[in-house]
């Protein structure tokens, strides 16, 4: 197949650029549609391919700003063109689902969430003061936009990668979404066999939404040991009070990421996450979570306390042993933070890291693979051998799918 991916930008590497790449070892030929590529951001797998950009690219010094231009996204992202392409297959946290695809041509978007700053975290992002006032017309405009381009007509099949996306898509823009969680590779992390170090973990990349200070604030509090990694734009800003007993790391290495999580006494999670791939990378390091009960951490964790108590639902574990692989609070508060440590440390003994280890395995890349299969069967028509007239969709004796628009 010719297949063309699509991702929002490409000036980082985390989450939603690990999935990319995961996509690009897949799709090796495959050519990369995307808003801003800044050469070097992103590992070979992805750089090592036809990678198109749109007329914002062109922009001098755009990685410093990029984000500024969200009211052109709209304009940028409509410029490609896919004619000839078999597959687009787009992976979306902003506008990369909205590309303009011909009508003979499917579109798979694997959504990491809506946008954020127009929908659910407009508070985090804006405030909510002057300027989330001015910011008012062009949130309108931007939903608008979003809505129109999440039809039928634009995209054919949503992926979710967490039960909370999945509802997002449903209450924003009307479409079903199958919830395919993201590929953790997580043989790069040996787990745990006994407790780890007195300090707790914080990784973040230090964006509103990501709540560093709650946690800060709460060991400043409390005197307990706190190891901060990541680096982002309010880092500066957490680390000018010089506390003693928070060590900031900055931006690591996976090896040396990969024994912060083993010698943790447990990782703190206090934000409202889509999917939680930190949490995953840390329960396979054979550490639990301690968590803000909301979003996707209700697909990667599975808490000592109830989830039904604070009156939500419980997830779906079906087969699954019983241990539990984290602990959940329901107040994103510094002393919500601190309450949680307390309470953990008081049942720290029911966590066993062989557990976490088999429960964050599931997240695994076999996994993902086996459900994008699945889909591209029911959406993709294979091209037929010399002498056959078999679909991707056909089964042993039952007549092949018609075309992926029928289907």
């Amino acid at each position: 197949m010719k297949v063309a991916l699509v991702h929002d930008w490409l000036t980082g590497y985390r989450g939603g650029e690990r999935v990319l790449h995961h996509l690009a070892r897949r799709f090796p030929h495959a050519d990369l549609h995307t808003l801003i590529h800044e050469p070097g951001r992103v590992p070979a797998a992805i750089e090592a391919r036809r990678i198109v950009t749109s007329p914002l690219d062109a922009l001098p010094g755009r990685a410093a700003y990029y984000r500024k231009l969200l009211p052109l996204f709209p304009w940028a992202i409509r410029r490609f063109d896919f004619a000839g392409y078999d597959l687009v297959l787009s992976t979306s946290h902003a506008v990369a689902k909205s590309v303009d695809v011909p009508g003979d041509v499917p579109h798979l978007s694997y959504c990491f969430t809506p946008m954020r700053y127009v929908w659910d975290l407009q508070g985090d992002y804006l405030g909510r003061g002057p300027r989330r006032l001015a910011a008012r017309p062009l949130v309108r405009a931007l939903r608008r936009f979003d809505v129109a381009t999440s039809g039928p007509g634009s995209v054919d099949r949503f992926l979710a990668i967490s039960s909370e996306v999945a509802l997002r898509i449903e209450r924003h823009y009307g479409r079903e979404a199958r919830v395919v969680p993201p590929p953790v590779d997580v043989s790069w992390i040996e787990p745990a066999t006994g407790p780890g170090d007195d300090y707790y973990l914080l990784v973040s990349s230090f964006v509103p939404y990501k709540r560093d200070a709650l946690v800060i604030e709460a060991f400043r509090r409390s005197g307990r040991r706190l190891v901060v990694v990541g680096d982002g734009p309010g880092r500066a800003r957490l680390m000018r009070e010089g506390l003693p007993n928070v060590e900031f790391t900055g931006r690591v290495d996976d090896r040396t990421l990969a024994r912060l999580y083993r010698d943790c006494r447990a990782l703190l999670y206090p934000q409202r996450e889509d999917f939680g791939l930190i949490a995953v990378e840390a329960q396979a390091a054979g550490r639990p979570v301690i968590a803000y009960g909301r979003g996707g951490v209700l697909d990667t964790v599975r808490p000592v306390n109830a989830v039904a108590s604070a009156g939500l639902p419980a997830p779906d574990h079906k087969g699954d042993a019983p241990e539990p692989t984290g602990f959940f609070f329901f107040e994103q508060s510094p002393e919500g933070v601190a309450r949680a440590v307390e309470a953990f440390e008081r049942i720290e003994h029911e966590f066993a890291p062989a557990a976490l280890r088999r429960w964050a395995e599931r997240f695994s890349p076999a996994r993902f693979d086996a459900a994008l299969d699945d889909e591209l069967q029911t959406l993709v028509p294979r091209r037929p051998a010399a002498g056959t007239s078999e679909s991707i969709g056909s089964r042993a004796g039952s007549p092949a799918r018609p075309g992926w628009r029928a289907a």
